[in-house]
């Protein structure tokens, strides 16, 4: 998935952080105002089956991380894109202008992961995940700093604002050649 952002019309944007802490929310809001191309991964790999099987313990599918880079090379050339996932250390570096990480207090999370009848497992899982900051330090080892924000994403003001910066930093952007 070569790419050069000086070919791109617009950014694309990854949004990341563990899961509960508003991805999916905060990519498609913004996705709205700015009108760009929102790609939740796991709904997109469902929908494209490139899983292999489905895992119990979790809940969910494996994804399978080479197809679905495959699948979104040529969306992602044009730029206009923000691609919400959890993970990201399976996305090549020249793909994105920007890495947006949520991080949400661990308390408001477990809240949110009750509410949505996750296992004790998967609870305990995704809340460690988030106290021992995983998904930044996954960020930080696969993305150059210049190009990295975290964002705070505790309350439904917290997403407005962040939609807010983010739609300012999209109207300024411009770029690279």
């Amino acid at each position: 998935m070569a790419q050069n952002s000086s070919c791109r019309k617009r950014p694309n944007i990854l949004i990341t952080g563990t899961p509960g802490t508003g991805k999916t929310t905060t990519a498609a809001a913004l996705a709205e105002v700015m009108e760009l191309h929102h790609i939740n991964v796991g709904g997109f790999a469902n929908e494209e089956n490139l899983t292999n099987g489905w895992d119990d313990t979790f809940d969910s599918y494996y994804i399978n991380e080479d197809l679905v880079c495959n699948a979104l090379e040529n969306l992602m050339e044009d730029g206009g894109n923000i691609v919400d996932h959890h993970a990201c250390d399976f996305f090549p570096e020249c793909c994105f202008d920007r890495v947006v990480v949520l991080q949400t207090d661990s308390s408001v999370l477990y809240d949110r992961f009750t509410k949505r009848g996750y296992s004790d497992h998967k609870l305990a899982s995704n809340t460690e995940c988030q106290i021992f900051q995983v998904l930044l330090e996954e960020v930080k080892e696969n993305y150059p700093d210049d190009i990295v924000i975290i964002l705070r994403s505790d309350s439904l003001e917290d997403i407005a604002k962040n939609v807010e910066t983010l739609t300012s930093w999209i109207s300024n952007w411009s770029p690279v050649v």
